[in-house]
């Protein structure tokens, strides 16, 4: 595979994850697997429109289902996306945290 083809997937999967619902749904699915309907509730999401989020995370690899009966389960594919999320959260976290010093600092 080229670099380039690389540089593009990775874009795509940026932006998948660019959704701040994707990313409270992946949060949600940090601890394991959970039905649709758990995942609607947790996220405060319709059914509808939480299942058009899953579908792209899925078409994307960043989620799994399973059916079981009348329910569909979802888990994260890999738990190296929780890993990247949080890490993204430090450097926001940093980011911000700089901002206000910067901020404090002009201020001044």
């Amino acid at each position: 595979m080229s670099t380039h083809r690389m540089y593009e997937l990775h874009a795509r999967i940026c932006q998948t994850l660019s959704n701040p619902k994707r990313l409270e749904i992946i949060d949600c699915l940090r601890d394991g697997e959970l039905p649709v309907s758990s995942l609607a509730e947790q996220t405060n999401i319709s059914q509808a429109n939480l299942s058009q989020h899953l579908a792209i995370m899925r078409e994307k690899g960043i989620v799994i289902a399973r059916r079981e009966g009348m329910n569909v389960y979802y888990q994260l594919s890999n738990p190296k996306i929780i890993q990247a999320c949080e890490l993204m959260r430090q450097v926001l976290l940093e980011h911000l945290e700089t901002c206000g010093e910067l901020a404090e600092t002009s201020r001044k």
